[in-house]
């Protein structure tokens, strides 16, 4: 279920309200506003949120500012928090669909259905056309379908067609495809409204065992290359898979030794923050498609794929990118980063 982006939001009410023109430079506060979408993608959200706070402490009521610290309150999982921000926002600016957008994603993530689907409700009210919320009331309405046929089956195990109708919504959220997707900030000047970009999204139903699959690799090798095309899937699949079994020292491993940690941090301060990430949740799987294998040189090589990562609470798709160095007689990551 696709959560908007704060310029989508924020067009119409840059347009028709003076009270949200920043008093500082324009280019100021799109310098500050990079720099924390690019701290939000290097998954330095503790950084980002700091220097949202450090801003809305003289504009609290700054909506692109807000609207930022929603995404990143989500993405750390903090769902009340997140929760009174878009609200927040929804009530200040009742006229913009993308808060109540959010707000969906969020109840839905916690299992609301009912308020997901009033919130996109009032979405689509304020704005026919924004074809996100539509397609994510249609996910709405499907996830609370299969819970009217679950509890259909309990009343009556042998009914048959409730059967077939669950299993097909089953089927249905467990493709890597589906769900309720949420799209976080892209830049400063991302145009409003038709630039929607799918980069994370909140699952209603965890993805079946099999999404932990090998990768499958899509680009094109050539004789004197393929070797190290299959040692890099082979690397990129162990990553993932002592990332899924939560096996911390196994997963900082594949990182070299002069691995470009996110914003310069250092890199016992970096560690500390992967093992919190990946020890908190109950549990993880996550998976690799469409990879492509770029080759530099004998020593020297990148992979761009599609990261699938489930926990307990939250679902993430994103295109992530590593730059990997060969260290002894095996690939290593170098450096990491979202997109392409």
């Amino acid at each position: 279920m696709k959560i908007s982006t704060f310029q989508q939001a924020l067009a119409p009410v840059v347009a028709c309200a003076t009270a949200l023109l920043l008093v500082v430079s324009p280019l100021a506060y799109a310098d500050e506003s990079q720099e924390i979408i690019k701290l939000y993608r290097q998954g330095n959200l503790p950084q980002a949120l700091q220097r949202v706070d450090a801003y809305l402490a003289s504009k609290p009521k700054d909506a692109q500012m807000l609207f930022q610290k929603g995404l990143i309150l989500t993405e750390q999982n903090k769902i009340p928090e997140a929760i009174r921000i878009f609200s927040s926002l929804a009530a200040d600016h009742p006229n913009l669909p993308e808060p109540y957008n959010n707000l969906a994603v969020l109840y839905a993530s916690q299992g609301q259905y009912e308020k997901a689907k009033d919130a996109l409700e009032r979405a689509i009210r304020t704005h026919p056309s924004y074809s996100t919320a539509h397609e994510n009331l249609g996910d709405i309405y499907a996830k609370m379908a299969s819970q009217a046929y679950d509890k259909a089956l309990q009343l009556d195990k042998s009914n048959a067609a409730a059967q077939t109708k669950l299993s097909l919504i089953k089927d249905l959220f467990t493709d890597g495809s589906k769900g309720v997707k949420i799209a976080v900030a892209k830049s400063a000047s991302t145009p409003p409204a038709k630039a929607a970009e799918k980069v994370a999204e909140v699952a209603v139903e965890k993805p079946a065992p099999e999404r932990l699959a090998a990768v499958e690799e899509s680009s094109v090798k050539s004789p004197a290359n393929s070797g190290s095309h299959e040692e890099i899937i082979k690397t990129v699949n162990d990553w993932a898979k002592s990332w899924s079994t939560k096996d911390v020292a196994t997963y900082l491993s594949f990182y070299s030794k002069d691995f470009q940690t996110p914003g310069g941090v250092a890199r016992s301060a970096w560690e500390k923050g992967r093992h919190e990430r990946i020890e908190k949740p109950k549990s993880i799987l996550v998976s690799i498609s469409n990879p492509k294998v770029t080759i530099i040189d004998a020593s020297h090589a990148k992979i761009t794929f599609k990261q699938i990562y489930q926990s307990d609470s939250l679902k993430n798709n994103t295109i992530k990118t590593l730059v990997l160095i060969k260290a002894g007689d095996k690939w290593v990551i170098q450096k990491e980063h979202v997109g392409q």
